[in-house]
């Protein structure tokens, strides 16, 4: 992989991260510790995931350890927990966090809990900092 694909695909993660983060500021009203919006949430979880698999695509293909994508098939969370544990438990460790709190948690269940939300964003940004290439080291990410 190139340096240039390297960083497009790392800009296009962080895009999501930060899409995800502007949904829950502007649209999900918070009140106190809770979201008051729950589409909103949903569609944050939703686009926060969707970073997070983008993240762990480009992660594992510059481990040399990628996930083949069948045609017509879909790859299941087992396949990347399975690459994942090969490569560095602890990166397994914030991509499982990542998949508790936003997909399931946020997205499929609708949690409104913002302390919860955080903690999978949290999650996502330390990802994001496992796969940022050289020369991209002054982007900072807003977690808020």
């Amino acid at each position: 992989m190139s340096s240039k694909e390297k960083e497009n695909r790392y800009r296009e993660a962080l895009r999501y991260f930060e899409n995800a983060n502007e949904i829950l500021r502007t649209k999900a009203r918070k009140k106190d510790r809770y979201y008051e919006d729950g589409k909103y949430v949903r569609m944050a979880c939703g686009t926060a995931y969707s970073g997070v698999l983008k993240a762990v695509d480009a992660y594992l293909e510059l481990k040399g350890k990628p996930i083949l994508k069948k045609k017509y098939a879909r790859v299941s969370v087992d396949d990347y927990q399975k690459r994942l544990a090969l490569i560095d438990k602890g990166v397994l460790n914030k991509f499982n966090t990542t998949y508790q709190m936003l997909h399931l948690n946020g997205y499929y269940e609708g949690l409104l809990n913002a302390d919860a939300i955080q903690v999978g964003l949290h999650s996502f940004a330390e990802l994001l900092d496992e796969i940022r290439p050289p020369g991209l080291q002054n982007i900072t990410l807003d977690e808020k």
